[in-house]
């Protein structure tokens, strides 16, 4: 027997009512006045004479960008121009993150040292970076690096064919071709159907109780497809090594002071937070953990690699997500030392074009994007390392 539903009425004193009628006006009234700044906007700018829209993207550019990791050339349009910026900042701030991370965990681990000396170290270290503020970072890193390195036919080999000196970093590099593309495209195939069949064996553990591991199979799925794609497309491997001459350095990627102040500026700066994270993950584990690892026989840095770390590592994922928001966010600073990031890059289209409401708008749905896909990936790291209740 079906039971007659009430009809809807819509009844102001109730609660759940009055909330959607209150969100709807809130909504509305955004939306008026956005609508009314558009249009006010549009026309003060119209009555000035002041070109609007996006058609300037597609304009010849005009202008050079000394780094960038894609063919561009001043007469490309302005869209490629900001492609660049946009490529610029992403490849900095990538690879701050991960030498930030690596040497915050490091640092985090040596704040717990039990030598009073290498913990009050790393204590300084922590301090120091944490209570300069960026910019004057990346001024001090830039003066270091102008002011105080040797020239060119004086650098300094910090590596085989790595070379540092007044005109920035040089490291071998490979001419990279459609090829390579296939064949990284092949590694990252593999890598998918390693994984998944590593989780396959997961599952099948957790039902038999038995350890289900094949990391020789595991291995063979990574390396046979690209391989197979080596084998078959044959690419040239044009390795350019940097030589040290009578005037200059020949040869491999050359990586200018700017782009080489601000990844070690921000890198530093972002490890001082990361180390606060991991030290706070570790003292988050209780003390029982490391005595009970310790009573098995397994040594001080087992004990942290394979008990505490994976258990903070629920703590630490949280509060790295900000940290990393953090590096890319700032990295809007490089345009202080002469980064061609998207910042520097939609500048100088506005002093172009005249137009700044697009430009900025642009470079803030670049960086609201990136700051949406980093929140998004580690949320769902987060949620895979956390703890189920069964």
């Amino acid at each position: 027997m079906r039971v007659a539903q009430a009809p809807f009425r819509l009844n102001f004193r109730d609660k759940r009512t009055r909330g959607i009628l209150y969100q709807c006006l809130c909504v509305a009234s955004v939306v008026a006045a956005g609508l009314y700044l558009f249009n006010n906007v549009s026309e003060n700018l119209a009555r000035q004479s002041i070109a609007t829209g996006f058609s300037y993207l597609w304009r010849e550019a005009g202008f050079v960008i000394s780094q960038s990791p894609i063919d561009y050339q001043p007469s490309d349009s302005y869209a490629k121009a900001l492609l660049v910026g946009i490529l610029n900042t992403i490849r900095v701030s990538i690879l701050a993150s991960v030498a930030a991370t690596i040497i915050g965990t490091l640092v985090g681990i040596g704040r717990l040292s039990s030598n009073p000396l290498f913990a009050r170290l790393m204590l300084l270290y922590v301090e120091a970076l944490r209570n300069v503020p960026l910019l004057l970072l990346l001024f001090l890193c830039y003066a270091v690096i102008v002011t105080i390195l040797p020239p060119v036919r004086e650098a300094l080999q910090l590596l085989p064919f790595v070379f540092l000196s007044n005109s920035g970093l040089a490291v071998p590099s490979i001419a990279w071709s459609n090829d390579h593309t296939m064949i990284a495209a092949a590694f990252l195939f593999g890598c998918g159907l390693a994984y998944l069949y590593a989780r396959h064996l997961r599952l099948r553990r957790i039902e038999s109780g038995t350890d289900q591991s094949n990391w020789p199979l595991i291995s063979a799925i990574i390396a046979i497809p690209p391989l197979v794609a080596w084998l078959i497309l044959r690419p040239e491997l044009d390795l350019s090594l940097p030589e040290l001459g009578r005037f200059r350095l020949a040869g491999g990627a050359q990586l200018t002071p700017e782009f080489v102040a601000l990844f070690v500026g921000l890198a530093l700066s972002a490890s001082a937070n990361v180390a606060e994270i991991v030290r706070s993950g570790i003292l988050s584990i209780r003390k029982g953990q490391r005595e009970a690892a310790a009573a098995l026989g397994l040594r001080s840095s087992r004990i942290m690699r394979l008990v505490i770390l994976p258990q903070a590592l629920r703590v630490i994922i949280p509060p790295m997500t900000s940290a990393y928001l953090n590096v890319f966010k700032n990295s809007s600073l490089a345009i202080a030392i002469g980064y061609p990031d998207v910042v520097m890059v939609s500048n100088t289209t506005m002093n172009q074009t005249g137009q700044a409401i697009e430009p900025i708008a642009l470079f803030m749905l670049v960086y609201l994007s990136l700051s949406i896909t980093i929140s998004l990936f580690m949320n769902w790291y987060n949620a895979r390392v956390a703890l189920r209740e069964r």
